[in-house]
Order: structure tokens, then C-alpha cells, then sequence
């Protein structure tokens, strides 16, 4: 019974009138699962609805506008879906999203159509692209990572398993490369102090992770490029984009004294945001920043807890139930229009057999 209120809620909110306006921002992902489906997710807030001091949405500022599970996605189907999205909210100003294959040609393709729509790439993804280009073909990064998974394992059941390194993601493992650096700047310094207690044993800890120090020089260059980026990130990320943002960036981010490598990546990063920064009109803030799809595809993943490995399920609708404001009246509303019945059809329309079924 507490699934379907869910469930209800969340299509209510789905399928809800949409305000008809010229000023909508869509934030654009696919969410993927077991099987050959995929989920274009799109949540739009309205330009005139953006917080007044910094832009760092939160699940409540965003509207669910679009669900649309597929078996098979490129930029032709991406396109076709934005169009059809066209009927919730009119055409958008903004759209922001990564640069998948697919989602990048469907946007692209949609924008030369409408040239009031422009597409901003999210800079938490062009970030984590820039530090992929720099690290992965690097010999000493790699080695260091594979050190990292190794003493994770060394240390998970002893009583330094507080000093263990920070999960690497198997996907999309540039996206969190500042944890993993900061991990290991960390370390370092407290095994430079030489501070012992009863609880952690230095000579434990000089055995296990003791190799660090071999990456001393690496860790401060590593470090440098990581807190370019974050500074660019989190800036673009709490004020959006508008005209001559490359400016105020540049004045944001200080220069690297003896480090080629950082301040060559922030000239780039400040040469892409001001390419960004023409697409918004005079007087007019863009988001920058599609972080807060991401916080709530992962939200919706531990709602789903195991079904998140049994590939999609009538759970999907409960993906838009935790979005918008929801207050008792919303809630009230949702229970008096939407019955049960009306959850399964969209499930059976839109979904069709789960994996679990199958």
C-alpha cells in the first residue's frame, strides 16, 4: 500500500499541467539499469524561479517533466523525445546535460531548430573530462590508483580501516578523482607528523600505507590540478553562466606558481566558460551546473535499493515523487486523482514486462 501512495505521488507530479512558458531550463540525463533499456530523465526549473543568491538546486526546486524509458537510444530518438517534451512546458531556453553521444546529437539537433534554446555542457563534466585527459594514459596515476585498491584491501579488517583510501567508481571515476587526491594528501601529512596512539599503530600503518610517500612530488602536482578544477566547478556551479563570466573566473581562480600543467588547464576551463557565457543574453543567468540530476538519479537508486540491479520496475514513477515541493495538500491532491490503476497502465505502456518478470 505505502509503494503505490509512492507511486501515485510521483505520477501525479509527473503528469501534472506544466506552467506554458518561454523561460523553462531542462536539466538532461539517461538513468540505466540490468537490460538494454535506458531512462531519458528531464527536470526543468523555470529561469524566473532560479535562487536569488547561489544556483545550488535542491530536489525541491525542480520540476519532473519527463520519463521516457527506451530499449534503444541515439540522437535521432533523443531528439524526437525533447520534441515531444515541447508539450509539457513550450519550448526551453536552456538546456544543460553531459555530452553522451546520444543525448549531445539529440540536443544539438533540437537547438538548430529553435534558436531561442541553447545546450550548456554541465562543468562538473567537462571538469572530470579535463582530468580524464590528463590522468589516465599516466603511468605514475595508474599505479598510484592500483596501490590505493590494493591497501583498501589490506586495511578493511584491521583497526586502520579508518585511514582505507575512498571507493573508486567503475564509471565515471573522474568525477570524483579530488576525494581519492585529497585521501592521499591527507595521509601523507599525518604519517609525516609521526603521531601515534594506542589505537593506530605507525608501524601498521608505514607497512600497509607507507608507499605513499613514494608519490610526495605527484600528490602536490595531482593536487594543484584537482583544486583548478574544483575552483572552477564550484564557482560556475553557485553563480550559472552570464555574459563575460570568463572574466570574473579568471579573477576566481589563482595561478599555480611552478606548475605549467594546473595553469594551462585554467586557461581552458576559463576559455570554455566564457564559449559558454555567449550563449546567454544580456542581463541573463544560465545554469551551469546539472548536479542536481545526478543527486537524484543516485536519491532514486537507493530508494530502489535492490531493484536497482533488476532493471527498471514500476519504481520509476517514485523517481518523480521525490521532486518539487511536496506538501499535504500536494500529497491530498495525488490520492484523490490518481488511482491505483492508473500507475499500472503507465507502468504497462511505458515499461512494459520488468527483467524480474521476464
Amino acid at each position: 500500500a505505502g509503494r503505490f501512495w509512492l507511486l501515485r505521488l510521483g505520477y501525479y507530479k509527473l503528469e501534472r499541467a506544466k506552467e506554458q512558458a518561454s523561460d523553462w531550463i531542462w536539466i538532461v540525463d539517461h538513468t540505466v539499469q540490468l537490460g538494454s533499456e535506458k531512462c531519458l530523465v528531464i527536470l526543468g526549473i523555470r529561469q524566473s524561479s532560479l535562487p536569488a543568491v547561489e544556483l545550488h538546486l535542491s530536489h525541491e526546486d525542480v520540476e519532473p517533466i519527463a520519463l521516457l524509458p527506451v530499449t534503444e537510444s541515439n540522437g535521432a530518438i533523443v531528439y524526437e523525445q525533447l520534441v515531444k517534451t515541447v508539450e509539457k512546458t513550450d519550448v526551453p531556453r536552456q538546456i544543460i546535460g553531459d555530452h553522451g553521444p546520444d543525448i549531445k546529437a539529440g540536443i544539438e539537433r533540437f537547438c538548430r531548430q529553435r534558436q531561442n534554446t541553447c545546450y550548456s555542457y554541465d562543468i562538473k563534466h567537462k571538469g572530470a573530462a579535463i582530468l580524464k585527459r590528463e590522468l589516465q594514459d599516466n603511468e605514475e596515476w595508474i599505479k598510484f590508483t592500483q596501490n590505493a585498491t590494493q591497501a583498501a584491501r589490506k586495511v578493511q579488517q584491521t583497526d586502520l580501516i579508518a585511514f582505507a583510501p575512498p571507493n573508486q567508481r567503475s564509471k565515471a571515476r573522474y568525477m570524483n578523482v579530488d576525494k581519492l587526491v585529497r585521501w592521499g594528501q591527507d595521509l601523507l601529512n599525518y604519517l609525516d607528523r609521526g603521531i601515534g596512539n594506542g589505537d593506530h599503530d605507525l608501524t601498521g600503518m608505514d607497512e600497509k600505507l607507507g608507499w605513499l610517500r613514494e608519490y610526495r612530488d605527484q600528490m602536490i602536482s595531482w593536487n594543484n590540478l584537482v583544486n583548478v578544477v574544483d575552483s572552477a566547478v564550484e564557482f560556475v556551479r553557485s553563480v550559472g553562466i552570464y555574459r563575460h563570466r570568463g572574466v570574473d573566473l579568471e579573477t576566481a581562480i589563482e595561478e599555480c606558481v611552478n606548475d605549467e600543467r594546473a595553469n594551462r588547464v585554467r586557461d581552458e576551463l576559463i576559455s570554455f566558460v566564457e564559449q559558454q557565457s555567449l550563449n546567454a543574453r544580456e542581463g541573463e543567468v544560465l545554469l551551469g551546473s546539472s548536479e542536481v540530476i545526478e543527486s537524484a538519479i543516485g536519491k532514486f537508486k537507493t530508494l530502489e535499493q535492490d531493484q536497482a540491479k533488476s532493471g527498471f520496475t514500476s519504481m520509476l514513477l517514485s523517481f518523480a515523487a521525490f521532486l518539487s515541493k511536496t506538501t499535504q495538500d500536494v500529497i491530498q491532491m495525488a490520492l484523490q486523482v490518481v488511482p491505483t490503476k492508473k500507475v499500472l497502465e503507465w507502468f504497462k505502456e511505458n515499461i512494459g514486462q520488468s527483467v524480474q518478470a521476464q
